[in-house]
């Protein structure tokens, strides 16, 4: 079947089935389980009231239990055993992750992904807040926006396939494709840098990608704060004589520091799962190993599903607690 038309029929399908089983489910209720007719009709539609959103969720809970749940719950069993021949597993405790700990790689790793966790986060943020301050002041601000985001459509294996052409490098007597070695030689440089090789530059270059994708984002949801900024505090602020930097720094930010924090965490959990950069463009080599590299090499290059399941389950615990942070915050603010 040819990809496109495998496509348009998965979403034919997938669509069309949504719609199918809310409509039908709906009909099933209403006219099977709790008809709204004869001398129980009342109780009956309070009744299926009462049903008809688990009926709703039910499709994304069953999908939560088999991708989510699951998932969770077996890597969690594979991280406590080891494989044996015959397709048999032998239940080892914590030896995996033992064995895991005493590994440089995941030392590697682990750095590796703190010192990410320290630079994306506070770039991506920062240059988001300054792009949805600026593009307010200028009358072509949507279209610097609409470019600034426009990163955000493409996938983190293509914006490493454009990074990597940036990064390129060519012997030194051929024209150099890469922008980074062109501009490098045009200020004077010796000889073209292959820089994917140059610890610990590489992995600020495979940052500057993830803060390149990730700023759109940022920018997208802060300027949105920034326009529901009551107009009276502003204007208060400029009669008192406070200048542009007062006011932006000293009004606007702790007013929407809220929404910060919730792009800055947000992005934090994209950095803690970050694979895709890594792998397209160095592969883990050069010390820029990350968690989520680590895990795959283990998973699906070594054939070690023991440590690989415990790198997993670390990735996760990880993840965690900033998840239930969100989402405390969220309903406290809903609240």
């Amino acid at each position: 079947m040819h990809p496109a038309f495998q496509a348009i029929l998965t979403i034919i399908i997938g669509v069309g089935g949504c719609v199918g089983y809310f409509y039908f489910s709906n009909q099933f209720l209403d006219k099977v389980v709790f008809p709204s007719r004869g001398p129980n009709a009342g109780r009956n539609i309070t009744r299926a009231n009462m049903v008809r959103p688990w009926l709703f969720l039910f499709p994304a809970l069953a999908a939560l239990s088999i991708y989510l749940a699951y998932p969770v719950v077996e890597t969690l069993r594979l991280s406590l055993t080891e494989r044996l021949p015959g397709n048999r597993s032998q239940f080892v405790g914590f030896a995996n992750y033992q064995q895991m700990l005493s590994e440089a790689k995941f030392k590697e790793a682990l750095l590796n992904n703190l010192l990410w966790l320290v630079v994306v986060p506070a770039f991506s943020t920062a240059f988001g807040l300054l792009a949805a301050q600026l593009s307010d002041r200028v009358r072509w601000g949507n279209i610097a926006k609409s470019l600034i985001f426009m990163p955000m459509a493409i996938s983190f294996v293509g914006a490493a396939v454009i990074w990597k052409l940036v990064y390129d490098t060519r012997p030194i007597d051929q024209e150099q494709i890469g922008a980074l070695n062109a501009l490098y030689l045009f200020f004077g440089g010796d000889a073209p840098v292959t820089w994917m090789t140059q610890i610990p530059w590489n992995s600020f270059l495979l940052m500057a990608v993830l803060v390149w994708i990730q700023t759109g984002f940022a920018m997208v949801i802060l300027s949105a704060a920034l326009r529901g900024i009551p107009e009276e505090t502003i204007e208060a602020a400029i009669v008192d004589g406070a200048n542009p930097f007062q006011v932006f720094f000293k009004i606007k930010v702790p007013q929407i520091m809220s929404t910060i924090v919730v792009v800055w965490t947000t992005i934090t959990i994209v950095v803690l799962k970050v694979f895709d950069i890594v792998f397209a463009m160095t592969n883990g080599q050069w010390e820029t190993q990350v968690l989520a590299n680590y895990m795959y090499d283990k998973l699906f290059r070594a054939n070690d599903w023991g440590v690989g399941s415990a790198s997993a389950m670390v990735i996760m615990l990880l993840v965690s607690p900033i998840l239930i942070w969100n989402v405390y915050n969220a309903r406290k603010e809903m609240q």
